[in-house]
């Protein structure tokens, strides 16, 4: 798997990125690709515009932690289809271009920021994760929709 606190994989990420265009279609999946854009900076929003997204409460966070954080944060890649948390689910048409530019600059700023940064970390929906947690979860996640999308 990816490391996302590497130089040269958070630059392979952005390459894949930036060769998609505003009318690439998924290979699979309902959302458009500026769907899915949006959608994968969600993950990022949480972390650095936390004020954005409602934190679950003590029973969902119990059940997230319980069921679902080993399928997110472990090494296993996601099936096609897989179902989508409802806090992730993105309506509506979104701009192409300002959600490219927001996903890459995530990505950097992940990357930049490092491993020590991220070890020990508040999630919102799984408690502390550890760097290679977090790096799970954000190298599944973008190499699935990535792929989704062709890239």
């Amino acid at each position: 798997m990816e490391n996302v606190f590497d130089a040269k994989d958070a630059q392979n990420y952005i390459d894949r990125i930036n060769k998609l265009v505003e009318d690439t279609h998924g290979l699979w999946g309902k959302m458009t690709v500026d769907q899915m854009l949006a959608h994968c900076c969600v993950t990022y929003e949480m972390i650095y515009e936390p004020e954005k997204h409602k934190k679950p409460g003590a029973i969902a966070k119990f059940i997230l932690k319980t069921f679902v954080k080993p399928k997110v944060v472990g090494e296993k890649s996601y099936p096609r289809d897989s179902p989508t948390a409802p806090q992730f689910l993105v309506t509506g048409r979104k701009n192409f271009d300002e959600e490219k530019v927001r996903l890459i600059g995530f990505i950097q700023k992940t990357q930049q920021l490092g491993a020590d940064a991220f070890d020990g970390k508040e999630s919102f929906s799984f408690g502390k994760l550890n760097a290679q947690e977090w790096n799970n979860m954000f190298a599944k996640h973008l190499n699935h929709h990535l792929s989704q999308f062709g890239v």
